[in-house]
């Protein structure tokens, strides 16, 4: 009998964790690869499983995908593995419990970190392995990317075995993507796979909600493995409830909404399997269910449009600066420089978040200030460094709600290079898992797909470093922010006339403005240093020699820079309508002067063509 036909019959039983109980007993490397070293020891928690009740097993497969192998150098033993785990499950089975063949999902928090065809090569081989050894059904589980779900299915299915596709969300109503649940089932549904459900992430409670959500499936069967409760970290270790007797109020709940498999994820136990196993050893499947419709994302009210940034560069010659917050609270010549700035006529002060990882004034405080005291617009850096997924996002909610909408996003320099070398750098995402999550935000969702109750309106810059050997690379690295959602770009600051032109013919494909950094050089002393010690600048040995000759005379040095910096001026409104001035060591005089040059050459400009 397959596992469908079962199902159609009665309620199924599944196992638990594995992986909870080798790490309970002191596991500290990969759990698949106990499949080659300690096959003893998995054999004996399938048997406790079957033991304690459980009609479907699976194979201690989950992550033993090439990618997570590999960071144990054990990507060579993807087959062993695979081999090893269906044969220990044989081993113990009886010849009514099914084996599922276990894939785990490789995408978590953005579809960039890997491709769906690095996705399908890597899962292929896991399903061919698993299917040539003799499982009963292929089991996907835990995926968080629907997109990645239907494209495995689409695999599985052509090696004819029934596929149970479990989806994993941190809301009980919506995907991280915003969709909501019982769309994507359904479309699992009609991908072909026999089983759908959910896995991970929730308890029983929540998982419970969720399945109210979920009609009774005319053509598939409904399958629910929630964890044994939230997680807790009690001593550095990851510690859940014991609550195995919770669990049979529970299993028959989920069974009154539809539910024909229950197991068990984190946290769970043979115990917990034995309570399921009780709770639904003489219920009957139910065949129809009240469901409980979930609001539509697309009814919420967007944000407030205005022009952004980007949406100026477009239309007209504009004067963006980079004005650093202090590295303590005596904040007067910031503000002053503020103002400096305001009166020059600059569309726009950026403020870097903690810029080279050192400690500054917080970068949103500063933003907030100047919204309300100044006529200039802020844009805020927001860096990957600093802060996690809950902090990035608590970041944007608190942007929004002070009006502040243009964003730079940046991954962020690591710590070690800062104030700070033993500071952890966090880098959940990236620059273009930021933009994402910020998409997302102008959807009205939050990372985990639940409702922001209002549209956010925020525009996202990206940076872009022109200072390497093969720029053509540097560009097409831009087209994948754009695909992330960047709508313009900042360059690092440029030293030399020549390679404007060169920025200009390499990007002049793509449909975005971009802002061209020029930075005043203080000294031959700054000048060495950031040619040699800051990532990303490199600056022409002929301006190197320009300041060597005067580097006895401030006055000098002053006006070389003066000069130099307004040549490159002249040269990027000459390709760009973008420039992006950076202001050295707080020396706001020095880009307070270009500013009002950018200005006056710009306002001749739209003079002579209105004439």
């Amino acid at each position: 009998m397959t596992i469908p036909k079962a199902m159609n019959e009665r309620i199924l039983v599944a196992d638990g964790a594995m992986g909870t109980i080798l790490y309970s007993e002191g596991l500290n490397t990969c759990p698949e690869h106990y499949n080659l070293t300690h096959p003893e020891k998995i054999a004996q928690i399938h048997h406790s499983y079957i033991q304690a009740g459980a009609d479907l097993i699976q194979t201690n497969t989950y992550g033993a995908n090439f990618e997570k192998l590999k960071l144990y150098g054990l990507e060579h033993r993807v087959k062993d593995i695979h081999k090893s785990a269906v044969h220990i499950a044989k081993s113990v089975a009886t010849p009514d419990t099914f084996i599922a063949g276990t894939i785990g999902g490789f995408r978590s928090t953005r579809k960039e970190s890997f491709s769906l065809e690095t996705i399908a090569y890597h899962t292929e081989l896991q399903i061919e392995t698993l299917a040539s050894s003799g499982v009963d059904a292929l089991l996907f589980e835990t995926y968080y990317d629907l997109e990645e779900l239907l494209h495995v299915i689409k695999i599985g299915k052509t090696y004819q075995l029934p596929i149970i596709a479990q989806l994993t969300a941190s809301t009980t109503k919506y995907l991280k993507d915003g969709q909501a649940i019982p769309e994507a089932i359904q479309q699992l549904i009609d991908i072909g796979a026999d089983v759908v459900g959910l896995n991970c992430h929730h308890g029983p409670h929540h998982m419970i909600q969720t399945f109210k959500h979920l009609d009774i499936p005319k053509h598939a069967y409904l399958s629910c493995y929630p964890n044994a409760s939230l997680l807790d970290i009690e001593d550095e270790v990851i510690k859940y409830s014991d609550n195995a007797v919770y669990f049979s109020n529970a299993a028959q709940s989920l069974v009154a909404e539809g539910v024909r498999l229950i197991g068990g994820c984190c946290g769970t136990t043979p115990e917990h399997i034995k309570k399921i196993s009780e709770a639904v050893s003489h219920l009957a499947p139910v065949t129809n269910k009240d469901v409980i419709p979930i609001e539509r994302h697309h009814n919420f009210r967007p944000g407030e449009r205005k022009k952004h940034i980007g949406d100026l560069v477009k239309e007209r010659p504009t004067v963006v600066v980079e004005l650093d917050t202090p590295k303590h609270l005596d904040t007067t010549a910031f503000f002053k420089g503020v103002k400096a700035l305001e009166e020059a006529g600059v569309d726009a002060v950026t403020l870097a978040d903690n810029s080279l990882a050192n400690v500054r004034i917080s970068n949103i405080a500063a933003a907030s200030i100047i919204k309300q005291r100044y006529n200039i617009r802020p844009l805020v850096h927001v860096t990957c460094r600093d802060h996690n997924l809950i902090g990035l996002q608590s970041h944007l909610l608190g942007l929004s709600l002070l009006g502040i909408d243009d964003i730079l996003a940046v991954t962020g320099d690591p710590s070690k290079i800062g104030d700070f070398p033993g500071a952890t750098s966090v880098f959940d995402v990236n620059s273009c898992g930021l933009s994402e999550i910020i998409q997302q935000f102008n959807q009205g969702i939050n990372a985990d797909g639940a409702t922001l109750k209002r549209k956010t309106s925020f525009s996202v810059a990206g940076a872009f470093n022109p200072h390497t050997k093969h720029l053509q690379r540097a560009v097409e690295r831009l087209t994948k922010k754009i695909e992330a959602g960047m709508s313009y770009f900042i360059t690092q600051p440029v030293f030399d006339r020549t390679q404007i032109k060169e920025i200009y013919e390499a990007t002049k494909h793509l449909d975005v403005p971009i802002i061209i950094g020029v930075m005043p050089i203080t000294s031959y002393n700054n000048a060495l240093f950031l040619h040699n010690e800051v990532p990303g600048i490199k600056i022409p040995e002929y301006i190197l020699k320009q300041f060597e000759a005067v580097q006895e005379d401030r006055a000098q040095t002053k006006a070389v820079s003066i000069k130099i910096s307004k040549q490159l001026i002249d040269e990027v409104y000459s390709y760009f309508n973008g420039l992006y001035l950076v202001t050295p060591f707080m020396k706001y005089e020095m880009t307070e002067e270009l500013a009002k040059y950018a200005k006056e050459i710009t306002n001749n400009q739209y003079t002579e063509e209105v004439i």
